[in-house]
């Protein structure tokens, strides 16, 4: 039931497949239930991916590495790292196949007992790497639903269940994975439980 860094790539990649085909589409659309619009999310996206290599690269557990976080308007993510505008959508990708690329290397090459800080609790490689993981699925969903991208974006069950194992003790167990993670993450319903309006990982070693 492990996460490894090879997850995070395919991660990456389904989603890459995705996003590619919505290059015409209107980024300036919300993403989903999010405040945010396609744009600024991808853009979060991407900073979640490289600001977790980062923390993991550093194994400091007392702070979050302190990179300069702004926005560029008001109630969008503060990011420390963006994407060139007149690169455009393709650019954008590129951009966020590079972040997943360095979260990939960074878990791959440290050791087991190394640590780092996140807010959700000291984790490790593992850890971060299923964060990365989240993060990509469930953003992927919101820039699908915002994009108005064709068919139905549903990330490998496998992958949902392994992430929900590493991440989320406190879901149930005997639902399918897919819809699980969108519920964990305050994006979906399952039957009998109400949808969440806060939720939280829990990224410290099983």
């Amino acid at each position: 039931m492990k996460i490894t860094p090879a997850d995070v790539r395919l991660a990456a990649d389904v989603a890459l497949a995705t996003l590619g085909r919505a290059d015409g589409a209107d980024w300036s659309a919300k993403a989903g239930s999010l405040d945010w619009d396609c744009w600024e999310t991808a853009e979060h996206l991407i900073d979640d991916l490289f600001s977790y290599a980062a923390q993991l690269a550093s194994e400091r557990t007392d702070i979050d590495v302190p990179f300069r976080y702004t926005k560029e308007t008001p109630g969008a993510p503060g990011n420390a790292v963006r994407a060139q505008r007149e690169a455009g959508v393709q650019g954008l990708l590129v951009a966020l196949d590079a972040a997943a690329g360095l979260l990939y290397a960074v878990t791959a090459v440290k050791p087991p007992e190394a640590r780092a800080h996140h807010v959700f609790g000291v984790a490790d490689p593992e850890g971060f790497a299923a964060m990365g993981v989240v993060e990509t699925l469930v953003h992927t969903h919101d820039l699908a639903s915002g994009l108005g991208i064709p068919g139905t974006w549903e990330p490998p069950a496998d992958l949902c269940a392994r992430t929900l194992h590493r991440l989320f003790p406190d879901v149930p167990a005997d639902t399918p994975p897919w819809p699980t993670l969108l519920w964990a993450t305050g994006r979906g319903e399952l039957p009998g439980r109400p949808r969440r309006d806060k939720w939280r990982w829990y990224g410290e070693p099983r």
